[in-house]
């Protein structure tokens, strides 16, 4: 016989991580829901998120800078070994380092949950280390820089250990519906 806890908490779950997409700013859920379409090819993303030339480029440059994320998933170091770390930690900065510069990541809390999903459960305990070094690289503002790196708590950079559950949401774009043509 099969107890209740033994059995996964999926819709729990799933409630918590809406609950938490849901509290971030609109902007934030946009680059979310962005990212994640350029990290797994969902949809064409210059024609479902780019409205200008800017964020067209920037839409093509993160296209280029996430083709490293398959490689990069497959480095996420087993143990905090200093030589495993190398090629690992190099990469995810730099990533990180885009991804705040675009200014619509205002914390750790939506770093880590896109994150999460871009290279998932296996990476938490590195994301700390990569927005702490990213958050205080010189091109991003001293204010956005204090910010950032304000944003992270004392619990989630000392963290003694982190969850191995993948992330069971995966916010996409939903098209917006016509009233009148629903009726």
């Amino acid at each position: 016989m099969t107890t209740r806890s033994t059995q996964p908490a999926g819709g729990a779950l799933l409630l918590s991580e809406m609950k938490e997409f849901a509290g971030f700013p609109k902007a934030t859920q946009r680059y979310l829901r962005r990212s994640l379409d350029i990290a797994f090819g969902r949809r064409d993303a210059l024609e479902c998120w780019a409205r200008d030339e800017g964020e067209a480029a920037s839409i093509r440059a993160q296209g280029r800078l996430y083709k490293q994320l398959d490689a990069l998933r497959m480095q996420v170091p087993d143990d905090s070994g200093l030589d495993t770390i190398d090629p690992f930690m190099g990469v995810l900065i730099t990533l990180t380092a885009f991804d705040l510069g675009q200014d619509r990541i205002p914390n750790f809390a939506a770093f880590r949950f896109l994150y999460e999903r871009l290279l998932g459960a296996s990476a938490r305990p590195w994301l700390p280390a990569a927005f702490c070094a990213a958050s205080a690289l010189p091109h991003l503002h001293p204010d956005r820089r204090r910010l950032l790196l304000q944003s992270i708590s004392e619990s989630a950079a000392t963290a003694p250990g982190w969850s191995n559950r993948e992330p069971v949401f995966w916010p996409e774009w939903v098209e917006k519906v016509d009233m009148a043509d629903a009726a």
